[in-house]
């Protein structure tokens, strides 16, 4: 039987404020659901635009009207997964290290209750939390990043655990990482994405060119595999409400079939979806990163091995 600690920050929102507003209890239960959301309001070293702190529930809300059903795959994902969403993480007090500190445990609670953890983030720095706590528990563990920017910087304006080192700290834990849409860097990061055996990147001008790179990927990635979404490795004009919104960026079923390959061919075992800064009067970024939540947790359970442990 799992059983929540009384005082914790592990509070969960019901029906009229879930993910996708789901009515039924048993679906949007913590103890019945095999997937959890967590929301991370993080924001602490965006350098451009800012505002991503108000992503994680932006997305949230907008999930609410997204179709249950999936024409593509012919199912409601939900019915068979269940999937609970905590209430945002409270980081008052907490930056750089304390926050990666707050994240990796409260993603740890969740996996050591098997769940199949999906997280809607700020800036991208709360990945090192989430993947720190995947690391530790999934020795051998890979990494799908999709983004605009490598993030491979040893430290922005002084600080290694800035949104633009995430991806050099991960690197530093020794797994595979494998870059899609990469099309803003500095000469330090193009350096050492070129001595890195363990990274693989692909620039978005690769991708224009219509290079096969899905084989490439899935033969650099290992068996269980964890996905990264930044909002701005979309092409601006679909997904404007980011940062630094760079031009050239991934299309919507250009993105949907690398998704696809990989959490039909690798065990996806969690994903997440960062650096979205809501836009006033607009709702389509929020709206098409709730649905790339909804189309890839679907891709996932395509997979049997997915959700066998859940």
């Amino acid at each position: 039987m799992l059983i929540l600690p009384k005082k914790s920050a592990l509070k969960f929102y019901s029906t009229d404020k879930n993910f996708l507003g789901i009515e039924h209890p048993e679906l949007f239960d913590y103890k019945t659901s095999k997937a959890v959301i967590q929301l991370l309001p993080y924001e602490h070293t965006s350098s451009y635009l800012s505002g991503s702190d108000k992503g994680p529930k932006a997305i949230l809300k907008a999930s609410h009207y997204v179709e249950f059903y999936d024409e593509e795959l012919d199912q409601e994902t939900y019915l068979n997964i269940g999937i609970a969403s905590q209430k945002e993480l409270d980081f008052e007090g907490k930056v750089d290290k304390d926050a990666v500190a707050l994240i990796e445990k409260n993603t740890k609670y969740h996996l050591d209750h098997g769940k199949f953890v999906i997280s809607f983030g700020a800036e991208h720095t709360v990945t090192y939390g989430i993947f720190k706590a995947f690391h530790k528990k999934k020795k051998g563990v890979s990494i799908l990043q999709i983004d605009a920017h490598s993030d491979l910087r040893k430290a922005y304006q002084g600080n290694p655990y800035s949104h633009a080192s995430v991806m050099a700290r991960i690197h530093e834990l020794g797994v595979q990482i494998a870059q899609v849409g990469i099309r803003a860097q500095c000469i330090e990061e193009a350096e050492l994405i070129k001595n890195s055996p363990n990274i693989l990147t692909f620039y978005g001008h690769q991708l224009q060119a219509g290079k096969n790179y899905i084989d490439r990927i899935l033969e650099h990635l290992t068996d269980e595999v964890y996905i990264t979404i930044d909002a701005d490795g979309f092409d601006p004009s679909i997904v404007p409400a980011v940062g630094t919104a760079e031009p050239g960026g991934l299309q919507w079923y250009e993105t949907l079939e690398l998704l696809k390959a990989v959490a039909t061919k690798k065990k996806v075992v969690g994903f997440d979806i960062v650096e979205c800064a809501p836009i006033k009067g607009q709702i389509r970024s929020e709206y098409l990163l709730a649905q790339l939540a909804y189309k890839l947790l679907g891709y996932c359970s395509l997979n049997p091995v997915t959700f066998a442990n859940s």
